[in-house]
This record gives C-alpha cells, sequence and structure tokens, in this order.
C-alpha cells in the first residue's frame, strides 16, 4: 500500500488564499459573498495530509460506515456523526460544490483498519469503517460511525478524500486527516471499548498533526448518546 499521495486539486494554504483574496480573511469565505461577510456555513482554507498506508479503494457507498458488509455486524464504539461540507473556491468567493465523492476512512477501537494486513494481523476482506458519499447540491455528505481508537505511533485521527471530475478528462484529488481535542478523547477512551487499547498519541507529538497550524481539529459535541461534527472545506478545483 501507499504512503504519501500526489494530490491533484489541493486546498490553497492560508498564504496562498490571502493573496487571492486580499486583506479579507480566510476562515469566513461565504458562498458567493465577500470574504470580510461572516457566515454560518463559512467556507474554510485548509491543508492537504498524506493519504498513509490503510487507503483502500473499495467503492462502498454508504452513509453507514460502523458495519462490515460481510456479516453486517456493527464495530463496537461512541457514535459518531459526521458531516463534510465542500465548496468550490474561485474568483474570490466559494459556492457548494455538488457531485465530488468523498471517501472516509479510520481505525476501530482497537487501533485496526480494516481490509489491510498490519502489526495486528489481517483483517483483508472486512470492510468496516469504511465508505464514500457523493455530495448533493449543497455540497455536503454525511456518515455515522464511531469515534477513532488508538494505535502506536499517531495521535486520534479520521482520513477522508475528495475526488472530483472537473471536465476534459481533469480529475482532481484531495486528501487530508481531521483530528479531536485532546481532552474531548480522554473522555471518550476512559470507557469501553476503548479503554483495553494501546495508550495513544496526544496531538502535539504527532507529526502529521503538528503540520496542520490547528486547522484540522473537529469541533465535535454531544449528540444521541455520541457526538456529531460538521467541517467545512474549499477546494480550488480550476
Amino acid at each position: 500500500m501507499g504512503s504519501d499521495d500526489g494530490t491533484i486539486g489541493r486546498v490553497l494554504t492560508r498564504r496562498e488564499a490571502l493573496a487571492l483574496l486580499g486583506a479579507g480573511g480566510v476562515a469566513a469565505l461565504g458562498a458567493g459573498r465577500p470574504a470580510s461577510a461572516a457566515v454560518p456555513d463559512a467556507c474554510v482554507v485548509r491543508p492537504a495530509l498524506t493519504e498513509g498506508p490503510y487507503f483502500v479503494d473499495v467503492k462502498l457507498g454508504r452513509s453507514d460506515i460502523r458495519s462490515d458488509p460481510a456479516d453486517g455486524t456493527l464495530r463496537p464504539g461512541v457514535p459518531l456523526h459526521l458531516t463534510l461540507r465542500v465548496s468550490r473556491l474561485a474568483a474570490g468567493a466559494c459556492a457548494p460544490l455538488p457531485g465530488a465523492m468523498v471517501d472516509v476512512w479510520h481505525c476501530d477501537a482497537a487501533g485496526l483498519y480494516s481490509d489491510v494486513t498490519d502489526r495486528g494481523g489481517s483483517t483483508v476482506g472486512r470492510k468496516f469503517l469504511r465508505g464514500y458519499q457523493t455530495t448533493g447540491g449543497d455540497g455536503r455528505v454525511a456518515f455515522t460511525t464511531i469515534y477513532p481508537g488508538a494505535y502506536p505511533g499517531r495521535a486520534v485521527h479520521v482520513h477522508f478524500k475528495v475526488r472530483t471530475d472537473a471536465g476534459r478528462g481533469r480529475a482532481h484529488e484531495f486528501t487530508s486527516q481531521l483530528f479531536f481535542d485532546d481532552a474531548l478523547t480522554d473522555q471518550v477512551h476512559a470507557r469501553p471499548p476503548y479503554a483495553a487499547a494501546a495508550r495513544r498519541m496526544r496531538n502535539e507529538r504527532d507529526g502529521i498533526y503538528r503540520g496542520t497550524g490547528g486547522q484540522l481539529i473537529l469541533a465535535a459535541a454531544p449528540s444521541s448518546g455520541g457526538y456529531a461534527a460538521a467541517f467545512d472545506l474549499a477546494l480550488e478545483v480550476g
């Protein structure tokens, strides 16, 4: 399996976006509105991060990724409802990006990924905690999953990949990772089934997290016996 992916379409860096948009802030770019206009569904620029070794292009379209399609069993863990809002950044404004394929994948409460062979053994043929959705007219996709577990050498995180077709045979791909507040993870991982897993790495010790400038933390809030979080990103896809 691969490690770093070569990004074609990409999210602008904060410096690039400031150069494009002038003095207006990057953190509040509304769809079709000037950068100075603060709007609830802010269009936010984010950095790309490595794909890592555990991406498997399973083409499994579903919103609830907790189950293993082989037998229907649900991976145990605290429920997490994750919404990603994808926009196109062009001409100094943002608009929802429909028709984008968004993959999400992450480890289970014990730190295992599906469909790979790793230090914990083989899970090849199983496809828990993997899936994709296609953005609608509002640029949104929603997933039901679990709060990720931990494994040695990495902070707790969720991977995602956005793929679009810009026409004329030009495909665009953007890959990154989302992280969680350490204090919240301390609370979640004190509960079963997480408590039996390996001691996790905190964000500031994770070399990948340190390259994010703190922009990729999910603001998770209690919801329906678990947590819910939404994340905005703007892609420059031509």
